[in-house]
């Protein structure tokens, strides 16, 4: 899985965990395979020293912050570690250190009997040094608070590297929500499992560089379905095969574009681009009368119509495999129609923008559409806040699809995708704060439908779209993420389809 840059991303399981799930694989490493707790601790510590000194190894000074649980026995490791190897070493311990126990408290005395001893916390100048977040672990479930507050303030303040020990403090591991306050590492290395936290809501501004060291547990403790499954475009375009020598357009599929209110064809415009460019055999686009004869201007393969009302879109309805339906829509009297029009039809819909906004004013239940909202649309459509969505995608995900039936995409950083309740759902953690512009969007409604033209089921078309819209981002990004336009993308779209 690609994480934060395109270039150089360290790769990943595809299999993400809910904290609860990963809990239950440590415990059966000791109940099942006779694997103590103090050497999958002594692997994590190794395993976070190693990425500390290959990142930052001409450090001077190496700053462990521990709590009193398991995740500061990691701690504590590296500590004893960054001491045997010559590092100058500060423990600071937030936690009763009295109240250590198990392997943690294994772990703090072999770290004392080399000559290492704790400080409690308080404001220091750091120089040349690394920061260790040992602090909380996955189990946090309420807001950080007191001295565990100042310190995590304390560890964002300073201009330091910060590395975190399975996950960042104060983030929630399964929702990817902040705890009050969390610390913002620069690498975060997660343990035995993934945790699906890391990469969305706050995740990704919180974890930085993600690794993944499976601690070398056994295959067997991964019986348990996982959580969620991350996604990219190196995998989903498996789903897309090669054409036959006689194909011709009419096996390609038609996508139908119904959008562009007066003022805003631009957003039909994009969308029906996107459409051929992904390779639908036909592109038409009913939009308003006012703009029709100009929208096709440079891109002459679009068949643009414009229509008055309902009525004038059936014929098109009738020919059309799919329909890409809201780009541009507006919530006229003239977009209302349109819109009830394209309900009232059989054909797979791909619904985005103000078809989300109308569908929220008057909730109906689908099978055979793909739902594409950004938080703000989810939240109209729960009758939410866009906060409520971002404190927990996941099950704002689970919402959507339960309230609306189909394929739901919640987009975002670290994009969601579920197309059933009891479906594990799918997570793309590509592309990139470039993408914060107008239009992105409407691209990806039109890739999706092209793919669903060319046969991919609704499903298929919403993974293999959202990757492959994520990874041309990725592509567009490497000229510079500032000033990325939405039209960037689709030069990038048609090769990464054309890969071999």
């Amino acid at each position: 899985m690609m994480l934060k840059k395109h270039v150089g991303r360290p790769q990943l399981s595809r299999n993400l965990y809910r904290a609860e799930q990963v809990r239950r694989m440590d415990e059966l490493c000791a109940q099942t395979f006779d694997i103590p707790g103090r050497v999958l601790m002594e692997r994590a510590g190794e395993a976070l020293f190693y990425r500390l000194v290959e990142r930052w190894g001409d450090c001077d000074e190496v700053i462990i912050f521990c709590g009193a649980g398991n995740n500061g026995g990691d701690g504590y490791v590296v500590a004893r570690l960054a001491k045997k190897a010559g590092y100058r070493v500060r423990l600071i311990q937030l936690g009763d250190a009295s109240k250590l126990h198990g392997d943690a408290r294994f772990m703090a005395e072999a770290f004392h009997a080399i000559g290492g001893e704790e400080e409690v916390f308080h404001p220091f100048q750091a120089g040349r040094a690394v920061i260790v977040d040992a602090l909380l672990g996955t189990g946090l479930e309420r807001p950080v608070e007191g001295v565990w507050a100042e310190a995590i303030e304390y560890i964002n303040h300073l201009d330091v590297p910060v590395i975190a020990v399975d996950i960042p403090s104060g983030l929630h591991a399964n929702s990817g929500r902040v705890m009050g306050v969390a610390v913002e590492a620069d690498i975060s290395v997660s343990f035995i499992g993934l945790k699906q936290g890391m990469f969305t809501g706050s995740g990704p501004d919180y974890c930085g560089e993600v690794y993944f060291n499976s601690l070398a547990v056994p295959r067997e403790i991964y019986q348990a379905e996982a959580a969620a499954y991350a996604i990219d475009w190196n995998a989903q375009s498996a789903l897309l095969k090669p054409r036959r020598r006689t194909a011709h357009k009419g096996d390609c599929g038609h996508v139908l574009v119904v959008g562009g209110a007066a003022g805003f064809s631009g957003a039909a415009r994009m969308s029906a681009e996107a459409a051929a460019r992904c390779g639908a055999g036909l592109i038409s686009v009913a939009t308003h009368p006012v703009h029709a004869a100009l929208l096709n201007q440079g891109r002459p393969e679009l068949m643009v119509h414009g229509v008055t009302s309902a009525a004038e879109l059936q014929p098109l309805l009738q020919r059309a495999t799919v329909v890409a339906l809201g780009p541009g829509l507006g919530c006229s009297d003239w977009g209302r129609a349109l819109y009830s029009a394209v309900l009232a039809s059989s054909l797979p819909i791909v619904l985005d923008a103000d078809g989300l906004n109308l569908l929220a004013e008057s909730p109906v239940e689908r099978e055979n559409w793909v739902l594409t909202p950004h938080p703000g649309e989810a939240a109209r459509l729960l009758n939410g806040s866009s906060r409520d969505i971002q404190n927990d995608r996941f099950s704002a995900l689970q919402q959507l699809q339960q309230r609306f039936g189909g394929v739901v995409v919640l987009k975002g950083a670290g994009t969601l995708i579920c197309s059933a309740v009891d479906r594990v759902p799918q997570l793309c953690s590509g592309g990139n704060p470039g993408m914060a512009s107008g239009g992105m969007g409407d691209l990806l409604t039109g890739i999706i439908a092209a793919l669903v033209a060319q046969g991919l089921t609704l499903d298929d078309a919403a993974s293999a779209g959202v990757a492959l819209h994520a990874e041309a981002a990725d592509c567009a990004a490497e000229q510079g993420e500032r000033g990325m336009l939405a039209s960037d993308l689709l030069p990038f779209i048609r090769q990464l389809l054309n890969r071999s």
